[in-house]
């Protein structure tokens, strides 16, 4: 019979916190989540105490219960005054923990020492396992622990009953309990000599009990849900009631946007005859009739409150009412203003906007020309390429086989002039020599691209417009990449060369071929043609060539009307 109850208590503690991790929320208070968690463990340790056979299984059994026995009682009194709202300061935690710690060391020695249990045996008695136990200096310690916890439970329930308004009566009674159980099963089976120990019952009645607190506190501990997190501090205020309009709690701003807050008390009906009560039960009725009704306005102390009216709920369940208060005074002061010039005011928004956007588009211009006056064998160079750009975009938006955005056609047109920037870091005698470079010579211009890449960097750096950053960088930095791996800075190959990049290549390298340099002659279209075209798979992406094909007549046509 004795293991029977044994079985049954252990049982029943792992059922209660198999409910509780169910219905975990992360508001939970922590240490109500520890009491779930060590006094399946601490019931574990008598339920193995009623099937110990030796001196050993004996001694480990009673360690294990020695975890709730020094810790359960603290974690009991440190929730009541978690959920009475006092603050308990972090050196005294520290000092509660570190007591029950030493004890539990202390307990741990059992069987080794005598400084828990002096001495320790057992009797069979009819199959009833008697212990005899002879208790040593520790033993009295942790009896007098437990005593000071539970008085300090009582002292805080009672302070909080008289003392805290905002303190659910309710709450207090509920939590009374458990604690009131564990020190009656604690110290009355000790002195009746029960041949069973009570306690891991009462620590299941424990656990019973604050699984109806849990169920009470989403309502009541307002300062633990998410919606009072966000505005405890903060220029919102917060107040809830049940469905009878019974007040449940609310924030400091709450009380200091209405004063008659705080002489409220919870879990006391709103009065309706008062001012402040008829305006609430007036907001929260016509919330009932529809919601629709969800805000309203009221005025106080000078300024103009906006009032939000929603339902309150406990995970799915509605559980009452939350009003939300918040100052709108400046509001509604400028609404009218704000209605009367939007109109103008995006307008001129827009119209700085722009002006803004083209001093940025022509600074941008006027470097790339400036680089380009140094050079004196491209002259028109950045103009003509922006140009070729353009009407290869332009053919590639008529097909549908590679789609591109609105945004991106814009703005590889808009970066194309800066492709050569890089240039301004090429020493002058080389930039400017009226003939073909040598090898060493040509080294040096390579650096150009991944020059221009860092400039055009340093220009846009911060910039809103991150897509066009990254464009313009590209265009600069790859444009001289060829889709064989042969090209410069970095031998990119194939897709791996950024798609502004390839389009750019074909427009840089057209050019160059159609214009007249200092050290060579303009080509024909057609010998141009045959280059680019010869070109297709191993300079430039294969399958651009269409566009090219589809732009040529429109290319020539515009370089023709330069030379008129």
């Amino acid at each position: 019979m004795v293991s029977l109850y044994y079985d049954i208590v252990t049982a029943a503690s792992m059922v209660l916190c198999l409910i509780y991790m169910f219905i975990w929320h992360k508001h939970f208070d922590v240490h109500i989540t520890l009491l779930y968690v060590l006094v399946p463990i601490s019931n574990i340790g008598y339920y193995l105490y009623s099937k110990s056979t030796t001196i050993e299984e004996i001694i480990l059994s009673i360690k294990i219960t020695y975890i709730g026995g020094c810790f359960n009682i603290l974690l009991i009194m440190l929730t009541v005054f978690s959920l009475c709202n006092i603050k308990i300061q972090r050196w005294l935690r520290v000092l509660f923990a570190s007591i029950s710690m030493i004890v539990f060391i202390s307990a741990m020695t059992i069987g080794s020492s005598d400084f828990f249990y002096k001495k320790i045996s057992f009797v069979n008695d009819d199959g009833y396992l008697k212990v005899h136990k002879e208790y040593g200096f520790m033993h009295t310690v942790f009896y007098c622990m437990v005593i000071i916890y539970f008085m300090l439970s009582v002292g805080a329930m009672i302070y909080s009953y008289f003392k805290k308004k905002q303190v659910s009566r309710k709450m207090i009674y509920l939590l009374f309990f458990p604690a009131l159980v564990s020190m009656i099963s604690f110290f009355g089976g000790r002195l009746t000599g029960s041949k069973i120990e009570l306690i891991p019952a009462a620590f299941d009645l424990a656990l019973v009990m604050y699984l109806i607190i849990i169920y009470n506190i989403s309502i009541y501990d307002v300062t633990e849900t998410a919606i009072d997190s966000l505005v405890q501090t903060g220029d919102t205020g917060f107040a809830s009631f049940d469905f009878k309009l019974n007040y449940l709690g609310s924030n400091e701003t709450a009380k200091r946007i209405l004063p008659h807050l705080q002489e409220l008390t919870v879990d006391k009906p709103l009065d309706t005859e008062t001012e402040t009560g008829g305006l609430i039960h007036k907001w929260i009725t016509d919330y009932e009739d529809s919601e629709n009704n969800d805000q309203a306005y009221f005025k106080a102390n000078d300024k103009t409150y906006l009032v939000d009216i929603s339902y309150l709920y406990s995970g799915k369940r509605r559980r009452g009412y939350q009003l939300f208060f918040k100052d709108d005074t400046k509001n509604q002061q400028y609404i009218s203003l704000i209605n009367r010039y939007n109109t103008d005011l995006q307008n001129e928004v827009a119209e700085k906007t722009k002006s803004i956007l083209e001093m940025h588009d022509n600074l941008v211009m006027g470097m790339a020309t400036m680089v380009e006056s140094r050079d004196n064998s491209t002259g028109g160079h950045i103009k003509r390429t922006s140009e070729g750009v353009r009407m290869l975009v332009d053919e590639i938006n008529k097909d549908d086989s590679l789609i591109l955005s609105e945004d991106f056609c814009k703005n590889i047109i808009k970066a194309a002039p800066m492709h050569d920037l890089g240039k301004i870091a090429v020493d002058d005698a080389i930039l400017r020599k009226p003939g073909r470079f040598t090898d060493e010579e040509f080294e040096i211009m390579k650096t150009h691209a991944a020059e221009g890449a860092h400039i055009v960097h340093e220009i846009l750096k911060g910039t809103d417009d991150i897509e066009f950053h990254h464009i313009a960088e590209n265009v600069a930095h790859y444009h001289h990449e060829r889709w064989d791996g042969s090209g410069y800075p970095k031998g990119l190959k194939g897709e791996e060369i950024p798609l502004e990049a390839r389009i750019m290549a074909i427009a840089d390298v057209y050019d160059a071929l159609v214009s007249k340099r200092v050290y060579k002659e303009k080509m024909s279209f057609e010998e141009a043609n045959a280059i680019i075209m010869e070109g297709m798979g191993k300079h430039f992406d294969k399958s651009l060539e269409k566009y090219y094909v589809a732009a040529r007549p429109h290319l020539e046509a515009y370089y023709s009307s330069l030379e008129q």
